[in-house]
């Protein structure tokens, strides 16, 4: 039989058989059928010999003081993370690994490092904020110190403020109004 007929046979084959296991949008089928059948068109040949990179630039002047140099292309920039990562679809490591390039391998220029270093410290990025204490509230005589030298000197307790003691002139109800008021409620009003 001939291969020409055989392939798509296999094809047709090969993609029901995946169709009525998983689950496809309309959209990826083109695509499945594309690579099932040009997959059995590579079956029996020798593979493709994979591509020797040659960087753009050796490894040891694609980093300078003021640049650095993608190896891929020959971009010169300050900094290549997003350079490499929208340009050539890489991570940092992924760049490295394809060129085989220490884990340490600057993709920043140096002079630029510092610059952003300094500017950083000087702006106080990086520090946690200092905290000042405040000087204490309490009255002078109140100190330890001072009661062990007078032992008049009270100790003074910050007491909670409460509706009746917001206003100095407002006195506390004492039992006698207490008295009256409940006296008042209990009596039927006419």
């Amino acid at each position: 039989m001939n291969d020409e007929m055989l392939h798509p046979h296999l094809t047709t084959k090969i993609v029901v058989s995946y169709v009525q296991h998983h689950r496809l949008v309309p959209d990826q089928l083109a695509d499945l059928i594309t690579s099932v059948h040009r997959a059995i068109g590579q079956l029996g040949q020798p593979p493709e010999p994979e591509q020797v990179l040659a960087p753009a630039v050796s490894v040891r002047r694609s980093v300078h003081r003021d640049s650095v140099i993608c190896l891929d292309c020959g971009y010169r920039g300050k900094t290549l993370r997003r350079h490499i990562s929208t340009r050539h679809g890489l991570s940092p490591d992924e760049y490295r690994q394809r060129w085989g390039l220490r884990s340490n391998h600057l993709l920043t220029a140096p002079a630029y490092s510092e610059r952003r270093s300094t500017l950083a410290k000087e702006l106080g990025l990086g520090r946690k904020p200092l905290t000042r204490v405040a000087p204490p509230t309490t009255p002078a005589a109140s100190t330890p110190a001072d009661r062990a030298g007078n032992p008049k000197a009270r100790r003074s307790r910050a007491r909670p403020a409460s509706k009746s003691n917001v206003a100095n002139d407002v006195a506390a109800p004492t039992r006698a109004t207490r008295r009256r008021s409940r006296a008042r409620a209990a009596s039927p009003s006419v």
